[in-house]
């Protein structure tokens, strides 16, 4: 019994979310912490070239890290339970700092000069991973990209939309890479 609660409370996913929180925590606790941890092109270019992996771990402020971890605990355990802990990890962390990376080049192509942070990009690598081999879901997922992608721009909310795409984008190619077709 001992085993099962473990095995079942202590997945990677999880580790995530307790480990985002605490980074929020240290976003807030320090001075300038959402500019130091979150993805800038003022500091990136400066050599605070760690914000690709932190930006992952901060979050605009409480309804932010609520509505992603929520996501993240759903999609995460789910793809974790199938994928295994290794494999899971790499695509979220490895997701996450790729679709960092395209953000920060996006950003500075365009000459934008804002502060990015949240873990939403490496959830879309999830999402487009699970979009692309769960097909009775795909639709669903695809319009819940573009609502909370574009939908808060239309009220004034600013969000980095592209990091949501790039993200949706990665985790769609990893699962058209990907050699075993899982059965959901």
């Amino acid at each position: 019994m001992g085993e099962f609660l473990i095995s079942r409370y202590f997945t990677v996913t999880n580790l995530i979310i307790v480990l985002s929180v605490i980074g929020f925590g240290v976003q807030n606790s320090i001075e300038y912490g959402s500019i130091l941890l979150g993805l800038n092109s003022l500091f990136f270019t400066q050599g605070l070239y760690y914000q690709l992996l932190s930006t992952i771990f901060t979050h605009g402020n409480l309804l932010h890290i609520s509505m992603n971890m929520l996501v993240l605990y759903q999609f995460g355990n789910l793809i974790e339970r199938y994928r295994g802990r290794l494999s899971f990890v790499m695509m979220y962390i490895g997701g996450g700092v790729a679709t960092s990376l395209l953000s920060i080049l996006f950003m500075y192509y365009f000459g934008l000069n804002h502060n990015l942070v949240g873990a939403s990009g490496a959830i879309s690598v999830l999402l487009g991973f699970y979009a692309h081999l769960v097909k009775s879901e795909r639709k669903g997922i695809i319009i819940w990209i573009g609502l909370i992608s574009f939908a808060p721009l239309l009220i004034g909310i600013n969000v980095a939309w592209y990091a949501h795409i790039f993200g949706f984008f990665i985790g769609w190619l990893l699962g058209y890479i990907h050699i075993e077709k899982l059965q959901f």
